[in-house]
Parts: structure tokens; C-alpha cells; sequence
């Protein structure tokens, strides 16, 4: 049943996307560790953990060989078994209160993402039950409490299928010879349909299907990369010249009338490693393609510094005519550990000594991604900065208008591209923002407020696609309440972990 729960969860992400299997994976654990010893509950948790993390994670061992895969995925499992050994203390309270379970559930699963969205060296949140349901009427219950209320809900119907099941099991085990049908199988109904009607709910939640503000013609540039993988880097020039070229042909299609002028055009993450602040031929070339296409250009750039040894992991406006607007640059706020730097790099190099192919450690920049372009006020975060509820959610409390996300998926696949494209659909309902998504090799795409996703691109194509977006600047729910929905679920969570230790001790004073 840990592995079967593993698995569920697994084809409920991208590229499956069998999001109603996710409360099914959660009920089958729910179940699996249900009145187990904590470390009987504990190696449940982390079979499941494996069965999940393991093929979810696969596309990190695509250039860098297994050992990171492996280490990151028994790292995650770990963060499950924790949710394992969780379940199995509460189970007196379950036990207790067969309604209490389904509440449980969604407690202890957002309390275990809680932490594992922050730790260690800032946490990992990829996997998160919410990012399953991107397709699913869930989603929407973002515009009301973010990421955790989804996982919540989530968890919940998992908690209900549970408790129908082992109320069923309960009531066939208990029913005597003769009883009618009905009343041996409503004890079942009751929770069942209950999670039909929570899996429904999500309907009944307003969300936007458009921006209600003023329209606004954005250009996502794919340029392509010559070949995935790590080396892609050793063609920065031939990368950037990628991007700019197909920039000069949108312009083309514009002055001979086929294609929208933009207002904005959005190069994605590491278009240009080559500094275009310290290399003339860099910079001439961007420079090149903003005057050509008579629009700002947000370029997703490799700075060097501050300080020797350093480098930033930027997106750059450029202004056609004037060059680059330092006033308008944004350095990444969450380098990734082990991939942009090596936090305790004599431990990591015992380990591998791969560590020592991140030469120069990224730094973080401390300001949110509000970029004002002009036309929009821009909300950009870099790569897996989407995963990260506050980093979203500092840019459009500081003012953005369009959520952009630009990413660099050459060093991994389209299963990978596809589960980041499901964190902007849910980035996209939390804040009632058009959102888009720009990939050096896709998928780009844009989303609307609802969470739809128009012109999607392929994977590892060079492509360019023209859409006019509105601008919103509301604020939804989830945005006003920021980061207390998922404080109180955790909070509660604490309490039930509390309430059972005293329900624990007072069976063992009774039983004694």
C-alpha cells in the first residue's frame, strides 16, 4: 500500500496528470500507517517517498550522473517519513473520532510540506500534493489560500476516502447475517460523498478568466539552445545569437505586417551568460535586436560580481535606444544549493567532486522581481523560484501587473519543463495574474488568471509566440492573507501531534 501510494502520487504530476489519483495516494498511506509503531510508520513513509521522489525527480540525473538524483530523492522520502511516523502517533485521535481522520490527513500532510518547503539551506518544494492539481477544480482554491489550501484539500479527500474505506471494511466485518444493503453500505456513502462534493467545491470559487486592466502585446522568444545538457553553456555566444536572431526575424514579420508589434518581449533565463554589461559584443547584440524590435526586452542574463569570484543570475531590461536600465534589474533571490552554489563545499566535495563544476558561487539578490517595463510592471522570478510561495508573492504585493517566469530547462526534459509550467498555472489563480512562462528550450507558454494555458510551445524547438495579455492589479484572497493560511494549518497540525502524546499517556495511565 506505501509503494501503490508512492506511484498514485507520482502519475497525479506532469506529464501524467492524473491529479484524482492524488487524494487515492494519500488515503493509501493514510492507511498503510495507521496504528503502526512510529518506526514502522516512519519506513512506510519512506517507501512511499521513494516511489514518489525517485521517478518525479529522474530528470536531475540526465547530465550530472545518479548520485545527486539519489541523494535528493532519498532527502525528500525522508520529509515523508516524517509524514509516516506522523500518522501513525496520531492514530488514537483518528481512532477516537473517525471524522477526526480526513482533518488529520490534511493537517499533517501541509504541515510536513511546511517543512520541507524551507529545509535545509531553504528548502526544496518540488512535488507538493498542489502542483499535482493544475487541471483539477482544486486549483482554483488558490485565489483563496495559496499552495497550502490546495494541499490541504488535497489531503482532505484523501482522509475521506480513508474513512469510507475502513468504515466499510468496519461495517461488512460488523453487519449481521441478514442486514439490508443500505445499512451496511451507508456508513460508506456519508465520507464518499463528501469528497466528491470538496473535490467539486473548487468550482464554485470566482476566479478571473482574464486581466481587467489595460491589454498589453508580449512576445516570448525560444531561441533554442545547439545541444541539451551541462555543455550547453559552452555555446553562450552561440545561445544568445539564438535569441537575438529570432528577435530580428519577429521584427521582420512585424514591419512586413504579419505578426503584432509588441510592447514587450521576454528572452528567458541564462539567453545571455555572456555579461552584456562588461562585453561590448554582448551588449551590442541585445542592443541590436531591442532597437530592431522598437521594445523593451527582459533578458535573462549571467552578471558577473559583485565581488570577485561571484556572478548574479539576473533578468535585465533593455531599453531600445538607451541599452540596459540598471534601474530595472533583478538578481535571483533563491539560488539553488548544489547547482548555482555549494554550501559547505569541503563536506560536499567528500561526497563528489563534481561540486567543483560550479566554479563560482551565484549570490542572492535581496529585492523582489518587480520590473517596470514600461507598458507593465512586471513580476519576474527565475527558474525554480516559482515553487516558493513568498517569492511570487513579494513581487505582486510590490505592484506587478503580469507574472513572468523565466527558466532554463536545456539541462533537463520536457517532464520537468511541464511540472514548472503546473506551478505557474497555480501562481496564476493564487494572484489573479496573467502569468507567462519563457524557456530557453521550452515549454513557454502563456497563462491567464484562471489557470488556462495558451500557446504552448514545444520542447526543444526554437519558437516564438505573440499574445495580448490585460494587466490586473488586484489583489485576491490568498494574496491579502499571505503566508497565515498555511501558519494556522501547521499550527494545527502541531496541536494534534500534542493533543495525541497527551491522549497517548493517558491510555498508558489507564492501562497500567
Amino acid at each position: 500500500m506505501a509503494v501503490a501510494a508512492g506511484l498514485a502520487l507520482l502519475v497525479a504530476f506532469p506529464p501524467y496528470g492524473l491529479w484524482p489519483l492524488a487524494p487515492v495516494g494519500v488515503a493509501l498511506l493514510a492507511a498503510a500507517a495507521h496504528r503502526r509503531r512510529l518506526r514502522a510508520g516512519a519506513g512506510l513513509g519512506f517507501l512511499t517517498g521513494v516511489a514518489l521522489f525517485a521517478p518525479l525527480l529522474a530528470w536531475t540525473n540526465l547530465h550530472t550522473g545518479y548520485l545527486p538524483w539519489v541523494l535528493l530523492s532519498l532527502l525528500q522520502a525522508g520529509y515523508l517519513a516524517l509524514l509516516g511516523a506522523a500518522t501513525a502517533w496520531v492514530s488514537p485521535l483518528a481512532d477516537r473520532s473517525r471524522w477526526a481522520w480526513p482533518a488529520l490527513t490534511g493537517l499533517l500532510w501541509v504541515g510536513q510540506e511546511a517543512l520541507r518547503d524551507r529545509t535545509p539551506f531553504g528548502g526544496f518544494p518540488w512535488g507538493r500534493l498542489a502542483f499535482s492539481q493544475d487541471s483539477s477544480p482544486l486549483l482554483r482554491l488558490a485565489a483563496l489560500g495559496g499552495a497550502p489550501l490546495v494541499t490541504f484539500a488535497v489531503a482532505l479527500i484523501g482522509g475521506l476516502l480513508v474513512t469510507a474505506a475502513w468504515r466499510g471494511f468496519t461495517a461488512l466485518r460488523e453487519t449481521a447475517p441478514g442486514g439490508t444493503p443500505a445499512r451496511r453500505w451507508q456508513p460508506v456513502a456519508v465520507p464518499a460523498a463528501a469528497a466528491v462534493a470538496l473535490g467539486a467545491a473548487g468550482l464554485l470559487v470566482p476566479v478571473a478568466s482574464a486581466g481587467s486592466g489595460a491589454p498589453v502585446t508580449v512576445a516570448i522568444v525560444q531561441g533554442n539552445v545547439p545541444r541539451l545538457g551541462l555543455d550547453f553553456n559552452a555555446q553562450r555566444q552561440a545561445v544568445l545569437n539564438n535569441h537575438v536572431d529570432a528577435t530580428l526575424e519577429l521584427a521582420a514579420r512585424v514591419a512586413a505586417g504579419t505578426q503584432r508589434q509588441p510592447d514587450l518581449v521576454v528572452w528567458p533565463e541564462n539567453s545571455s551568460d555572456i555579461d552584456p554589461l562588461r562585453n561590448p559584443t554582448a551588449g551590442a547584440r541585445i542592443a541590436q535586436a531591442a532597437d530592431t524590435i522598437r521594445a523593451p526586452i527582459l533578458v535573462g542574463a549571467v552578471l558577473l560580481g559583485p565581488g570577485p569570484g561571484e556572478v548574479r543570475n539576473a533578468g535585465i531590461l533593455w531599453r531600445p535606444d538607451t541599452g540596459a536600465d540598471l534601474s530595472q534589474l533583478y538578481t535571483k533571490r533563491h539560488p539553488v544549493p548544489f547547482a548555482e552554489y555549494v554550501p559547505l563545499r569541503d563536506v560536499a566535495r567528500m561526497v563528489s567532486k563534481q561540486v567543483d563544476l560550479i566554479r563560482n558561487d551565484f549570490v542572492p539578490g535581496s529585492t523582489p522581481g518587480v520590473v517596470r517595463a514600461g507598458p507593465a510592471v512586471l513580476g519576474d522570478v527565475i527558474c525554480f523560484e516559482v515553487a516558493y510561495d513568498e517569492v511570487v508573492r513579494d513581487t505582486v504585493t510590490g505592484g506587478a501587473q503580469l507574472l513572468v517566469v523565466q527558466t532554463n530547462n536545456a539541462t533537463f526534459d520536457v517532464a520537468e519543463a511541464r511540472q514548472q509550467l503546473a506551478m505557474v498555472r497555480l501562481r496564476a489563480v493564487e494572484h489573479g495574474r496573467p502569468a507567462l512562462m519563457a524557456s530557453t528550450v521550452g515549454v513557454s507558454g502563456f497563462v491567464s488568471p484562471d489557470g488556462r494555458v495558451s500557446n504552448a510551445t514545444g520542447f526543444n524547438t526554437r519558437e516564438v509566440v505573440v499574445r495580448e495579455m490585460r494587466l490586473d492589479d488586484g489583489r485576491t484572497l490568498a494574496t491579502r492573507l499571505g503566508w497565515w493560511p498555511e501558519l494556522a494549518l501547521a499550527g494545527l497540525a502541531a496541536a494534534a501531534l500534542l493533543g495525541a502524546a497527551v491522549l497517548r499517556r493517558r491510555q498508558r495511565v489507564l492501562a497500567g
